[in-house]
């Protein structure tokens, strides 16, 4: 088939697009760089695209709170074309900023009667910002497109606002899909293996569909051997852990 082609969707203060967008072109995608305004404009069209990816960042500074006001913008500017896009098999994907616009958007999971969110992502238990490694472990029973034949990963978190809270009646329309865990896969370690405190020791989710997936952690800092922070004393491998989020999509978009 055609080249997959990832759009990658950016706003002000974004600034892992460049990164998401070179993660998808090693995985084999086309990408391209879209800012909001694009969409709401018409000059752009999602239905160009197989996957709509959200990158990192602080849109908009994360006033409010954070990726609220990039949310706001797609939910009442283009929330029908992007509820289109995934309703006809596409893929999407937030990457922490990203995950917190899906959320507030009612993207992942859907919002509620008035437009309420069963689910959100509050400040960090240790009050402050979190930057450091993490091992995650995939959820073997998760439908997610992104993880599979993941297992054990290593994957680098930044961000302040990373303990997700949810209602149980989230979970009718989403799983968990990636959770924090110590080097051995243990996912009850605590803190520091869970930098947020979230529940469940969750670090990302999908929806029943496997194919609308988001996660706090970046694995677009981790596509490269030399990115894990110790490559010169473990050794060089060929590709980072985060590389087969990317391939995933890829190899699914394909085969579809």
């Amino acid at each position: 088939m055609v080249q997959p082609k990832a759009l990658i969707l950016r706003a002000p203060g974004t600034n892992c697009d460049e990164e998401t967008a070179y993660a998808f072109q090693l995985a084999g995608a086309e990408t391209e760089l879209v800012h909001i305004n694009e969409l709401v404009f018409g000059r752009k069209s999602l239905s160009d695209s197989q996957i709509l990816c959200i990158p990192g960042g602080f849109t908009y500074g994360d006033d409010i709170s954070a990726g609220r006001i990039l949310a706001n913008e797609i939910r009442l500017k283009i929330g029908e074309k992007v509820h289109e896009f995934v309703s006809k098999g596409n893929l999407a994907l937030g990457i922490c900023n990203g995950l917190q616009v899906m959320v507030k958007a009612g993207i992942l999971p859907p919002l509620s009667e008035g437009n309420a969110q069963a689910l959100t992502l509050a400040p960090n238990d240790s009050g402050k910002f979190e930057c450091r490694w993490s091992y995650l472990r995939a959820n073997e029973n998760s439908p997610c497109v992104f993880t599979r034949g993941s297992g054990i990963i290593y994957l680098p978190v930044a961000h302040g606002e990373g303990k997700l809270v949810a209602h149980p009646e989230v979970w009718q329309h989403a799983s968990i899909a990636l959770q924090y865990c110590d080097q051995t896969g243990n996912i009850n370690a605590g803190y520091p293996h869970n930098p947020n405190g979230s529940e469940q020791n969750i670090a990302g989710i999908c929806d029943e569909t496997g194919r609308v997936f988001a996660l706090m952690p970046h694995p677009e800092r981790h596509v490269l051997g030399t990115q894990h922070p110790r490559w010169t004393r473990e050794g060089l491998r060929q590709s980072g852990d985060g590389l087969q989020i990317f391939v995933n999509a890829v190899k699914w978009v394909k085969s579809a």
